[in-house]
């Protein structure tokens, strides 16, 4: 589910003392002393950790980095951060010159965020966009399809308006083509979104079924994420009026 594991992003200006992290990740006391240790390395001090969301492989090592560096730890969910404050969309964090603009991409979950660096053309997604291979989105943590759908256009927006050289996840490698990674996502759930509801007119009434015509080659081990991706997608289309609520029911 991680891919490779979760990237944590080390931001700062040439030669500045005041580092911004992303992302500090999971509660990996050597993946966290490594990063604190690089900073200092650097003669450099990290002022804030900035979460792309809660979940455990971007935030649960956050208060031990915060203990490490004694950086504030800020986040959208209250639950997250650690004497720091929220993070309100449009806000520019700055740090020595470098400027962080937050854009609020809810989705995969309802607390989501990416963020923008202008000086360099790069957008941090998150979980909003990965580096290979597609998001889940997660409903019991507020996720929701037509927030994720809308979320991927206001990227594809940026990209284009602000010439967006490349996409930085929270998983896998750099995007350098965010224009068509961002086209591709949309018309990867558009697709999906056909599929499942050409499964439900040819008989398909559970979640099971649905997974079964739709992912049949899916690996068994990401049985339970695909059924959660699956009740976000017919969710979303129960309430579109395209599917009978009683798919849900399961």
């Amino acid at each position: 589910m991680t891919l490779d594991g979760t990237n944590t992003w080390i931001l700062r200006e040439p030669g500045a003392r005041n580092v911004l992290v992303v992302d500090p990740g999971p509660h990996h006391e050597r993946h966290l002393e490594r990063v604190a240790r690089m900073v200092q390395e650097q003669g450099s001090q990290v002022t804030q950790a900035l979460l792309t969301h809660g979940h455990a492989d971007h935030a649960a090592g956050a208060r031990y980095f915060s203990e490490l560096t004694g950086c504030r730890v800020r986040a959208v969910d209250p639950a997250h951060r650690i004497s720091g404050d929220g993070l309100d969309d449009g806000e520019v964090v700055e740090a020595d010159g470098l400027r962080v603009r937050v854009l609020r991409t809810p989705g995969h979950t309802a607390d989501s965020v990416s963020f923008h660096l202008p000086a360099d053309d790069v957008v941090l997604t998150g979980d909003t966009v990965l580096g290979r291979g597609t998001t889940v989105i997660v409903g019991e943590d507020g996720g929701d399809l037509g927030d994720y759908l809308n979320s991927l256009i206001r990227l594809r927006d940026l990209v284009d308006s602000a010439n967006i050289r490349a996409l930085l996840p929270a998983h896998g490698p750099v995007c350098t083509d965010p224009l068509r990674k961002l086209n591709s996502y949309i018309q990867h759930r558009e697709e999906r979104l056909g599929q499942i509801r050409d499964a439900v007119a040819a008989g398909a009434d559970t979640l099971a079924e649905i997974v079964d015509r739709v992912y049949a080659d899916v690996d068994p081990a990401l049985r339970a994420a695909t059924e959660a991706s699956v009740r976000a997608q017919v969710r979303y289309l129960v309430d579109r009026g395209d599917v009978p609520v009683e798919v849900l029911a399961d």
